[in-house]
């Protein structure tokens, strides 16, 4: 299910979070070559993609919400 990306945070090993409308959290790493998003280097990078809709496979599942902490950009 689609969900939009509402805002982010770190997780304990200082990779970036993104924090999904439906209440999970989704990794979103710049790990090439197996994930290329240098968007989430930068705050302009991850301030531009606030709104975005990521799959969200918990959703899908039927998931309970993640713990979200205080939201970075």
């Amino acid at each position: 299910m689609l969900q939009p990306i509402r805002g982010y945070h770190r997780d304990e090993q200082d990779h970036w979070v993104a924090q999904l409308a439906c209440g999970h959290n989704q990794h979103v790493r710049h790990d090439p070559p197996w994930q290329n998003r240098p968007w989430v280097t930068t705050p302009e990078g991850r301030a531009k993609m606030l709104g975005v809709n990521l799959e969200c496979k918990k959703c899908d599942a039927g998931a309970p919400a993640d713990e979200q902490p205080q939201e970075l950009i």
